[in-house]
């Protein structure tokens, strides 16, 4: 499997608060996306932290065969001993507190993309036919759309639209979502952060998808959130599956 992540710092912001990893298993591929929150450098520690256990996890403790419940746990395990350090770290260390970050990851393997996420980072899959957003954002926006209150069109240009209801490290307990799409032969599975989707929609990942693969994909991307404002940190990772 190709795998491939890139991170950029955006053109306003100082430093780079979002993290990201990726890597090959026995069998598949896994990827792994955080977008930090906090004063002064606090919402790097978060998502460097929550991407250092993820990545380190999966490493170590993944079994070529794992069953999809098996995946399912080890995953979700991870999601929480991540949140209960950053969680930790914030409650001994002062200039720490209130920090939190997104998650985004993924493990795939045998045609099936198995996903955790909290928070607003997202998961998208792309297909010769389309590009379809996998993960539903844990935000404010979100819920005033599910309750019909606002249009997705007023959400993405909502002045609140970066609240999110849920993150790493915020609280002792976190509530993760998890999926399971699947993936046929040439699909390919894009983790990024609000900081790409806030800028490139769905249509223009699609159309690129078909011209480009692999790293050049990622840094068009992130060329396309900067030409459009990049007001934010851009992260996204790609898994292709046969691809």
């Amino acid at each position: 499997m190709d795998v491939c992540s890139l991170s950029d710092v955006g053109l306003v912001r100082s430093h780079n608060e979002d993290a990201c990893a990726c890597g090959n298993l026995p069998g598949g591929a896994w990827a792994v996306v955080c977008d930090g929150m906090g004063g002064a450098n606090a919402g790097e520690v978060a998502s460097q932290t929550a991407v250092e256990i993820i990545a380190r996890g999966l490493v170590e403790e993944y079994q070529e065969g794992c069953t999809d419940n098996k995946i399912k746990y080890l995953m979700s395990f991870l999601g929480y001993e991540a949140n209960a350090k950053i969680y930790r770290l914030a409650e001994e260390q002062e200039k720490l507190q209130g920090m939190g970050t997104t998650l985004v990851m993924a493990v795939v393997t045998r045609g099936i993309a198995h996903i955790v996420y909290a928070g607003d980072s997202r998961a998208y899959l792309l297909t010769k036919e389309g590009a379809r957003q996998l993960t539903t954002d844990h935000s404010m926006v979100q819920e005033l759309v599910d309750l019909g209150d606002l249009t997705p069109e007023e959400a993405k240009v909502h002045p609140q639209k970066n609240i999110i209801t849920r993150a790493l490290g915020v609280h002792a307990v976190i509530d993760l979502d998890y999926l399971e799409s699947h993936m046929g032969e040439h699909d390919r599975l894009l983790l990024c952060s609000d900081g790409l989707t806030n800028y490139v929609d769905t249509d223009q990942m699609y159309q690129l998808s078909l011209e480009l693969d692999g790293p050049a994909y990622l840094q068009r991307l992130v060329e396309l959130a900067k030409e459009a404002g990049g007001n934010d940190n851009i992260t996204a990772a790609m898994i292709g599956n046969g691809s």
